[in-house]
């Protein structure tokens, strides 16, 4: 695209670049001017920065500029500017980081990639992590940040923690619950579980240690990000996957649905010996009362026949439960040094109270060797009646 294209494309799709910053004196000029090649439209959110950063934002008042009386965090100051660019009457706001990592030049990717769409989209730029100059620890928290992501949405990135990004205001949720660097997180996840595409483009980017200054804190915000994810997976296997579920069957019609997300009839005896060992795991296991919704859900997360994943979870159905905790209890004892004796004793739930850690390790022992038996079995079977389906 050209630059006047690029320029009209901004204008009539109503886009905003959105800068938060918080003591980048070194970049900040530099940042601003490359994007005022393509727009001025610019919302800058200055997040109590102490350095001269208040006195370069007074050289640019053709932009809008938020000054923030202290510094509350990245995920509070683009909360901010969203709600800002959305009361002026944007639809879409490009964030860049005002560290100079990112290059204003790429905006133009960001805007022909959303021309192509035909439905509003949420674009990630993809920093190529891989690359000389990387730093070891920014790569390896990008790649714990892809898995996770992939984990509650089902939607596979090679970057979630790049800054520079295109956002569909009037698509992204309203309450935001992260203050901090965790807040990108968050957003991008909740967004996606409103079927919103999220998706990468690709960007350059620039590590100089001389200019960059980093705010992000090692210890402290990766445990925030931990947490956030724990809460995540646990709303992902709880909520989001059984009510994506549910759609589905109101979408189609009964048949349909029985036959392409139930019965899944085309799956291969891996998929179904796997479908069978996700089972039996669960069921062994002592998630009591929640079986049957860890069974779906995973099984659906994996893409796994969740009928026969569902049928074998019931290995746990009320005549096996003695058989179960007796078994468990035996497994365990050798590794607390609890008695073994288990089977003169009467077989209840006050027996494992008094007995948690022995039975814990005797259930995990229990359920991982049981499932790796019944899958390994399932998969012989199906392979020997029907070997062209491996």
């Amino acid at each position: 695209m050209t630059l006047t294209e690029v320029q009209k494309a901004i204008s009539e799709k109503n886009i905003c670049v959105l800068v938060p910053t918080y003591n980048n004196e070194k970049t900040l000029r530099r940042v601003i001017g490359g994007i005022l090649q393509y727009t001025n439209n610019i919302i800058i959110v200055n997040d109590g920065s102490t350095d001269s950063t208040p006195f370069i934002l007074q050289d640019y008042p053709e932009i809008r500029i938020i000054h923030l009386p202290e510094n509350k965090g990245k995920g509070n100051a683009l909360k901010t500017g969203f709600r800002v660019a959305e009361k002026i009457g944007y639809s879409y706001a490009i964030t860049i980081d005002s560290d100079g990592q990112h290059y204003p030049d790429d905006i133009p990717v960001f805007v022909e990639a959303l021309l192509k769409e035909s439905q509003d989209v949420l674009l990630i730029g993809n920093r190529n992590m891989a690359q000389d100059g990387i730093p070891k620890k920014s790569s390896f928290g990008n790649r714990f940040s892809n898995f996770w992501f992939w984990f509650e949405t089902g939607i596979k990135l090679e970057d979630t923690q790049s800054g520079f990004r295109l956002y569909p205001l009037h698509k992204i949720p309203r309450k935001y619950f992260t203050p901090k660097f965790e807040f990108e997180i968050e957003i991008i996840v909740r967004t996606a579980w409103r079927h919103v595409p999220v998706k990468n483009v690709p960007v350059k980017v620039l590590y100089d240690p001389a200019e960059r200054v980093s705010h992000f804190r090692p210890f402290k915000d990766f445990t925030r990000i931990s947490i956030l994810n724990t809460i995540l997976v646990a709303i992902t296997l709880v909520y989001i996957i059984p009510r994506n579920f549910i759609n589905n069957f109101k979408k189609k019609s009964f048949k349909r649905f029985i036959k392409e997300d139930v019965l899944e009839s085309d799956g291969s005896n891996r998929t179904k010996a796997f479908s069978v060992a996700l089972g039996v795991l669960i069921g062994f296991s002592p998630f009591w009362g929640f079986h049957t919704l860890l069974t779906i859900s995973l099984a659906v997360l994996f893409k796994l026949n969740k009928v026969l994943a569902f049928v074998a979870s019931n290995v746990s159905i009320p005549p096996f439960i003695p058989f179960i905790i007796a078994a468990s209890l035996f497994l365990g004892s050798p590794f607390v040094g609890g008695n073994s004796n288990i089977f003169s004793q009467e077989l209840n739930f006050d027996l494992v109270k008094n007995n948690l850690l022995q039975y814990l390790i005797g259930s995990a022992i229990l359920s991982v060797s049981m499932s790796f038996i019944s899958g390994t079995a399932v998969f012989l079977f199906l392979n020997k009646v029907d070997p062209e389906n491996t």
